[in-house]
């Protein structure tokens, strides 16, 4: 009786063992499968985009590109324009007696006649446009009158007025700048004649300055 029990046991252990065995088989069967289904389609991926090449590292540029250095600033050039305009009016210069002896204290240049100067005197000229040297110093407002009178050129005007004022508030109630800029006025080569301003324009305080003619006017 027990030897009929030992002999099923060992009936069912083969069986076990037959069925594992069995599994095991099926499941490398399975694997190899999808194995070759994965090197299949690998083939079919190569295969349908043709030869491979690798891509070419693209060489980036390092080198440090900086901006345009600015140019220069003229200043020798600036400095010899001003020392050039300060040496070209003088306070030495001056013209009491090439003033006419009327009450306007008019100045005109050779060859610009009477008729040229007597319309600036009353008038005639437009004017066209004005500097202003109320509180300035004398050395600055001798080269804001060389400036002036270079734009004015430049400009092509013609009749320009400057205001000194009356020199009430100078020192001794003196008129020094006033006298000044008609003396540097006589010095410019393009004043062609000056005459004291008319009362609406300025009277004793201002002049009246006829430039020479320019190509551009």
């Amino acid at each position: 009786m027990a030897t009929m029990k030992d002999f099923s046991a060992l009936k069912g252990l083969r069986r076990d063992l037959q069925e594992q065995e069995k599994a095991r088989a099926l499941a490398l069967a399975e694997r190899q499968r999808q194995e070759a289904a994965a090197r299949e389609e690998a083939n079919l991926f190569r295969h349908s985009i043709g030869q491979v090449a690798p891509l070419h590292q693209r060489v980036v540029d390092k080198t440090l590109h900086l901006p345009d250095p600015p140019l220069p600033i003229p200043r020798q050039h600036i400095a010899d324009e001003q020392a050039a305009l300060l040496e070209s009016l003088s306070d030495e210069f001056t013209i009491e007696t090439l003033m006419d002896s009327d009450e306007n204290l008019s100045f005109a240049r050779p060859g610009v006649g009477a008729d040229v100067l007597g319309k600036l005197r009353r008038g005639n000229w437009v004017i066209q446009a004005q500097l202003d040297l109320h509180g300035y110093r004398r050395d600055q407002a001798r080269e804001a009158l060389g400036e002036f009178l270079r734009q004015s050129r430049r400009r092509g005007l013609r009749c320009v007025r400057i205001i000194h004022g009356k020199g009430l508030g100078s020192v001794n109630k003196e008129p020094v700048l006033k006298h000044k800029v008609r003396n540097w006025l006589a010095q410019k080569d393009e004043v062609m004649a000056f005459c004291q301003a008319r009362a609406a324009d300025g009277g004793a305080g201002a002049l009246v300055v006829l430039l020479k003619s320019s190509e551009r006017s």
